[in-house]
């Protein structure tokens, strides 16, 4: 299993990203943003941070990079794509996820270990958690506040695309979002860092493991037109 982590200029945790996919024993890939190309992985990771230092707004420049075209043709063909944070934040610019991510709620910049539910289990990036199982994952954002319109939220919770839930909301977000997926559950956006999750040593659990973990343990992703 190979794991795509892609840098774009002002990512901080693409690094911690690929030692988290080491760590779940798949080989991390480190991915250029200005590459029209995935060299051949088997899932792609847009990891948290401050792509274009968030000018315009946090994702707006991002997903014109030529390794979006790449993205958007793996992800259309069923390949597993996973946001975190920042990299959540594109997904949602690029219209691979519904929704948007604005400004935290008390406008502060919120950096704490959160307690999520796992909501979905059925996406190739969370099937090694138990439906409803509580784990805890560091957030760090500024703009993580889930918002869509009534109707969009409605359909989400109605199609079960909830991915991750927070028990104890730290920015406002809707319906307690912390997550989704689109319709095919094979793109999944989450705020929380679950690569900063991974290691005893950092003393912050390793419930974030199994995010990059479910892939190579059996979890079966759609599969993808050659």
């Amino acid at each position: 299993m190979r794991i795509g982590v892609v840098t774009f200029p002002g990512s901080l945790d693409d690094r911690d990203a690929l030692r988290a996919a080491e760590l779940a024993g798949a080989e991390g890939v480190a991915l250029w943003h200005a590459e029209d190309d995935l060299h051949g992985v088997d899932a792609v990771v847009l990891p948290g941070g401050f792509s274009y230092g968030d000018y315009l707004r946090c994702g707006a420049v991002a997903f014109h990079a030529p390794v979006m075209d790449a993205v958007k043709r793996f992800a259309a063909d069923g390949g597993p794509v996973l946001g975190i944070c920042n990299g959540f934040q594109i997904l949602c610019e690029a219209g691979l996820l519904p929704g948007a991510l604005l400004r935290n709620q008390g406008l502060r910049f919120t950096c704490r270990p959160v307690e999520l539910e796992v909501a979905n289990t059925s996406t190739p990036w969370t099937a090694g958690y138990a439906p409803g199982q509580r784990i805890r994952i560091p957030v760090k954002n500024g703009d993580g506040r889930y918002y869509a319109d009534t109707v969009t939220l409605d359909r989400l919770e109605d199609q079960g695309r909830v991915v991750l839930r927070y028990r104890d909301n730290p920015n406002g977000s809707e319906r307690d979002i912390a997550g989704v997926c689109n319709e095919g559950g094979n793109v999944v956006g989450v705020m929380p860092h679950p690569e900063h999750a991974v290691d005893p040593l950092l003393r912050r659990g390793t419930d974030g493991l199994a995010i990059f973990a479910s892939l190579r343990a059996g979890a079966q992703p759609l599969q993808r037109s050659r």
